[in-house]
């Protein structure tokens, strides 16, 4: 019967994939040339002052990667009028206006965070970057095309004439609006681009005061064949390809991160970049699957495998669309049943949505199993959790000498309010505009839609840096220095190594006592340098508890 449907399985998605082709509007471009997306000449990040206060002890900086602003097309279709500017300002403790607008267009929420961030990041969507601006400027020569109407006339994502192409294996721009040349909206994402950098520019503060930090960023936003594939891809410093590069430039992950690779970290140019995966709860399985398709031996997987951790060193386990790191009841996971993992489960409102009170099926894993669509998530996998892929990497790893899922664990919010760290949980005002600005709204069934019950702040990442300055934060997030949690302020710290004594947190000075161990023991992220004397490793755990936040005052 397991046979029979599979094979039904393979039959449907290529009749599904004839459709696609059939149904296209167009070819995508071509292989990409890495020139249209390589730093332009002469541009480098530029000097800045020494921090005057340093701890080459590292200090705990919190932050959110994971902003989406007005650029964005889904956060513009829920009314958000919020710029990359008023993001920044907002996470920095400035005051933002939310939806619904007043007859100016003006948001009549007034939304503040409860504390600053020492870092953030806007990343906006980077697909139809060019067409959103648009279809939203009266000047356009695209603003009164039917497409352009049916685009603002969207309340939800999914009611947009793009919506469907992130989806699709083979997308194409939309003639009407980008012209036969697609230079409209080159043109246009280029503008939008630069909006971005100069927002990030404006509020990184260079000054020995170092108040705070901005990264330039994006989200690649690949949902193809209905599984979430989505990344955030953070630049070090000023440095920065001509574009950003999307899903609609490249269809697979791997595609970024060569790009990312050739373009930029290995250009010379002084652009370095990582990406940071998603959402992996809604992924199907394929956010951490290890068939890599296109090879043809094991060296080459092994490749794949060594570009990938360069590029994505971690990972986010958390944000306002739930918690990725495990789950009850999922097949193929080895020890006991932990309780703790039902928290955050936002996509059981996607399950019941399609299969009511029956339990989702496990994800089809057989022959040709990367092409069967699945229009949102309606299966279960271990390799859409966190916890599992950490297993199935030691498995690569002995099968290919390469573990390509030893990553560290980061939080954010993925906000649609230009909210960067809005996660205080009392005055939450919600995550997409119009969908979610009511407390009616926000307490919806989880099966009624977006904004519901299901959704939650979110998160933010700590990480463990010398200073809260580019470089120090992202050699951090690169050494895997970094935790994520759902929104208190906790300062977990963590060391491996030999030797440690039993003793060593009953000291005046535990930090001290480590690192005077030298190479033998070494912070979160760090191998295991080699042994030393009998025995096995001990570790150093301990914490500090948010003691500023609203639940440690209750």
């Amino acid at each position: 019967m397991d046979e029979q449907r599979g094979r039904a399985r393979i039959v449907r998605s290529a009749l599904f994939l004839a459709l696609w082709l059939v149904g296209s509007t167009g070819c995508s471009d071509e292989a990409p040339d890495p020139e249209r997306f390589a730093v332009p000449d002469g541009l480098e990040t530029p000097a800045r002052a020494p921090c005057a206060h340093r701890d080459e002890r590292k200090m705990a900086l919190w932050g959110d990667l994971h902003v989406h602003t007005m650029l964005s097309s889904d956060a513009w279709n829920y009314d958000l009028r919020v710029r990359p500017d008023g993001a920044y300002r907002y996470a920095f403790g400035g005051e933002i206006l939310l939806p619904p607008n007043d007859a100016n267009g003006q948001g009549t929420r007034r939304a503040r965070i409860d504390r600053p961030l020492d870092f953030a990041a806007v990343t906006d969507h980077a697909e139809f970057l060019g067409e959103q601006l648009l279809c939203t400027d009266e000047i356009s020569p695209a603003y009164y095309t039917e497409t352009c109407r049916a685009i603002r006339d969207a309340t939800a994502p999914t009611d947009s004439p793009l919506g469907f192409k992130i989806m699709h294996p083979f997308p194409s721009r939309e003639v009407e609006i980008c012209g036969e040349d697609g230079a409209r909206c080159a043109a246009a994402l280029e503008k939008g681009w630069a909006e971005t950098i100069a927002a990030a520019e404006k509020w990184n503060d260079t000054s020995a005061a170092c108040e705070r930090t901005t990264f330039i960023a994006y989200e690649y936003s690949s949902f193809r064949l209905g599984s979430n594939l989505h990344r955030n891809v953070i630049f070090r410093g000023s440095a920065v390809p001509k574009r950003p590069v999307s899903y609609m430039d490249v269809q697979r992950e791997w595609e970024l991160w060569s790009l990312l690779d050739t373009g930029c970290n290995e250009s010379g140019s002084g652009c370095e970049a990582i990406a940071i995966p998603h959402n992996s709860n809604i992924s199907n399985g394929r956010m951490f699957n290890v068939d890599y398709p296109g090879t043809n031996s094991s060296e080459e997987e092994a490749a794949r495998a060594r570009l990938r951790i360069r590029i994505e060193p971690i990972v986010e386990i958390m944000q306002h669309k739930g918690d990725s790191e495990c789950r009850r009841g999922v097949p193929g996971v080895i020890g006991v049943d932990d309780a703790l993992c039902d928290f955050e489960k936002f996509e059981n409102s996607a399950f019941r949505a399609r299969n009511g009170d029956d339990p989702p099926g496990e994800c089809y894993d057989g022959f040709l199993q990367d092409t069967v669509p699945h229009l949102g998530p309606n299966c279960l996998s271990r390799r859409s959790y966190v916890r599992y892929a950490l297993a199935e990497g030691l498995a690569e790893e002995a099968r290919i000498g390469v573990n390509p899922f030893k990553f560290g664990l980061m939080a954010s919010t993925d906000t649609h309010n230009a909210m960067a760290g809005g996660v205080e949980e009392r005055s939450w005002p919600g995550h997409l505009g119009i969908a979610d600005g009511s407390p009616e709204a926000r307490l919806r069934s989880g099966d009624s839609g977006m904004g519901n019950y299901s959704n939650g702040p979110g998160g933010l990442i700590g990480v463990w840096a010398e200073e809260n300055a580019r470089d120090a934060i992202f050699d951090a997030m690169q050494r895997k220095e970094v935790f994520g949690t759902s929104g208190p302020r906790i300062e977990p710290r963590f060391y491996g190594g030999w030797g440690l004594q039993p003793g060593l947190c009953g000291g005046e000075d535990v930090v001290g006592d480590v690192l005077g161990r030298g190479d033998l023991a070494v912070p979160m992220g760090g191998d295991l340098p080699k042994r030393v004397g009998e025995g096995g490793p001990t570790f150093a755990v301990w914490a500090r508890r948010d003691l500023f936040s609203s639940a440690s005052r209750s």
